[in-house]
């Protein structure tokens, strides 16, 4: 409690370590049981829990802040926190599975957290207000993409499903407009409850996207005339 009253008086929002960690290591927890799902070798476990951990730091720091080295080489805590991803992983994975739910209360936090930090940093470093959100949800769900990328699966973020995206979405966006009537922390934390509770709201109500549909024109389908199949139009071909 005092780690997290030092952090609301300061003027701006200071994610503790000891969450920041903790984040890390439930991140890389879900990447560590991926890789064991997929019967990956040590090495894979360890870059898959890399991966999911620390991939949405790396982007936001390599690609878009390029503000010195990543965040993740000045601390060794985040190796630290990955390593027990994988430790943790490898010898009770097959008990977590039993436990989803709660590993997705934990992840809900960590979404919202990462949100806002990835926001915040983004507004430090001098960028506009979209591209701070659109920095901070790729904070907050570039590990799980690059992680899905790896095992050569369709990203789930881009599939219809449970609000993951839309959730980071609202609290960075809430992060953004709340900080310019409250405090900094205050505004965070905002955020984070928001987000939180988004994303919980919609694993309990099985809140889900839908896929696009044609909004002006509906698709063309074969018809069958003579008890054939008539051909659709023509498909472009490449090149």
């Amino acid at each position: 409690m005092e780690t997290l009253r030092a952090a609301l008086s300061k003027p701006e929002f200071y994610l503790p370590p000891v969450f920041d960690f903790v984040a890390v290591f439930f991140f890389a927890l879900t990447g560590a049981l991926a890789a064991i799902r997929r019967g990956y070798d040590i090495i894979g476990l360890l870059a898959m829990a890399f991966v999911a951990g620390l991939g949405g730091a790396l982007i936001r720091d390599g690609l878009f802040l390029q503000d010195g080295p990543p965040a993740l080489t000045r601390s060794w805590g985040y190796i630290v926190a990955v390593l027990a991803g994988c430790a943790v992983g490898w010898m009770v994975g097959g008990v977590l599975e039993k436990y989803q739910k709660v590993i997705a209360v934990l992840d809900a936090f960590g979404l919202g957290a990462y949100s806002v930090v990835g926001v915040q940093k983004s507004l430090a470093a001098g960028l506009s207000a979209p591209a701070a959100i659109l920095v901070g949800v790729v904070n907050a769900c570039g590990g799980s993409l690059l992680r899905d990328i790896i095992t050569r699966e369709e990203p789930l973020m881009m599939k219809p499903g449970q609000f993951y995206a839309l959730a980071s979405i609202l609290g960075a966006g809430l992060f953004v407009l709340a900080q310019n009537w409250l405090p900094a922390p205050v505004a965070a934390l905002l955020a984070i409850a928001a987000t939180f509770l988004m994303r919980m709201l919609a694993i309990t109500f099985n809140w889900r996207t839908v896929a696009v549909q044609h909004l002006l024109f509906e698709p063309e389908v074969p018809v069958k005339k003579d008890g054939q199949v008539k051909p659709g139009p023509p498909k472009a071909t490449d090149g």
